[in-house]
């Protein structure tokens, strides 16, 4: 019985999910949001209040932390990515068996979700708001965050060009590029990188390149007119 994702293809942690699954080729079945599969957004409020998404359930697996559902219920990305990777492995491993390393992977996970995601997604959102409750501050100080993450990993993937390392951890993809994909995406449309950040914006290259998140970046294609702050006419 193959995993169920509940997504949506412009949505980025639906997108850095996604990259891990096409990256080992799992087979999963899609409950898209959409006209075309009115009940996914019910069935994902019915087991994750919460409301956010992407959430996977494994109706494989009947016991557990959640036993009293339907399966499985696993919520958030990252935590996503490493329930597939301990049942459903494939051939790239995200997370690496070294623990210096898998600390290192998820160090940067969080960096992209936390510095790079989170500042960029509350410029998007304040867009989204009526002109009369919007919060230049917010943004103002959003801005900021992107700007300190964008220096701080301009170094870092400076270290890792001159080791001969293409990844955000060593040379090998992982959960770390899985996030940084999307977010790096995201970020560069409503906080441009410019001329400022040469190694950022090549490692985002290299990214686009990546075949899982080039299809990822396909599947999205027919949304862009959803952003709200113009999506640019590349990538």
């Amino acid at each position: 019985m193959r995993p169920v994702l509940y997504y949506h293809p412009f949505s980025s942690y639906s997108q850095k999910v996604l990259i891990a699954l096409y990256e080992n080729g799992t087979p999963f079945e899609r409950r898209e949001f959409g006209p075309e599969d009115p009940g996914a957004w019910e069935e994902l409020a019915a087991l994750w209040p919460v409301k956010r998404f992407p959430m996977l359930k494994d109706e494989s697996r009947q016991q557990g932390w959640d036993a009293g559902h339907q399966g499985h219920a696993v919520f958030e990305a990252s935590t996503i990515i490493e329930y597939l990777q301990l049942h459903y492995p494939g051939p790239v491993r995200l997370i690496p068996d070294l623990a210096d390393l898998a600390i290192a992977v998820r160090m940067l996970d969080r960096f992209f979700d936390n510095y790079v995601s989170t500042p960029q997604q509350a410029i998007v959102f304040d867009a989204l708001r009526k002109p009369e409750d919007r919060d230049p501050l917010g943004v103002a100080k959003a801005r900021d965050m992107l700007d300190a993450a964008y220096l701080w990993l301009e170094a870092h993937m400076g270290e890792q060009h001159d080791r001969g390392c293409s990844w955000a951890v060593g040379e090998t993809f992982t959960l770390a590029d899985c996030a940084a994909a999307p977010f790096l995406f995201y970020a560069d449309w409503t906080h441009p990188l410019g001329d400022r950040f040469p190694a950022v914006t090549a490692y985002r290259q290299r990214l686009l390149a990546r075949p899982s998140f080039a299809r990822a970046v396909d599947e999205a294609r027919p949304y862009r007119t959803l952003f709200p702050l113009g999506a640019p006419d590349r990538d």
